[in-house]
């Protein structure tokens, strides 16, 4: 299972490298049901200037429109980070049966991380979660990004205070 994980992964990774070539946060997800692709994206926050526009929360939306329902029972999500509360609720609600992301995310994931809202019997479905595959890769996608992003808000700042000084 481990290498079957590992191959959709890489997929989910791609559609993360097409949301940092966008300028958007580096987040892929593919949904595979019967070891088929049914639907794939990344994240469109800032191209949509939508809040919920997020991996999954699109590759749902794809999945449920190609399979004709709301119930997407037999299918497995991949993504390279772990779900926010608002994906854990929609991945609830759809009924998803597997969860296998990459990366943690320790300032929203509710897959484990700050708490496991797929597992709590609480609510009316659970969900199998598989963390950490390709963690790695998954991670330095994100580390990277960020990082760019504040070295070009640190040389935009520079450029800005030279040109005040210039003019004075």
């Amino acid at each position: 299972m481990k290498n079957i994980d590992e191959n959709f992964m890489k997929l989910a990774i791609e559609e993360a490298k097409k949301a940092e070539a966008k300028n958007e946060v580096p987040i892929g997800a593919v949904i595979v049901i019967d070891g088929e692709v049914i639907a794939s994206s990344h994240n469109l926050r800032e191209l949509t200037q939508n809040a919920v526009t997020h991996a999954e929360i699109l590759a749902i939306q794809e999945a449920c429109k190609k399979v004709g329902s709301w119930r997407l029972e037999d299918a497995i999500l991949y993504v390279t980070l772990e779900p926010c509360p608002m994906c854990s609720g929609a991945i609830i609600l759809s009924r998803i049966k597997r969860v296998v992301y990459g990366a943690s995310d320790p300032k929203a994931g509710c897959a484990g991380s700050l708490m496991n809202l797929l597992n709590d019997n609480r609510f009316n479905h659970q969900s199998e979660v598989v963390s950490g595959v390709l963690e790695e890769e998954c991670s330095e996608l994100l580390s990277t990004f960020f990082r760019n992003l504040r070295m070009e808000k640190r040389e935009k700042r520079k450029s800005i205070n030279n040109q005040k000084e210039t003019n004075n």
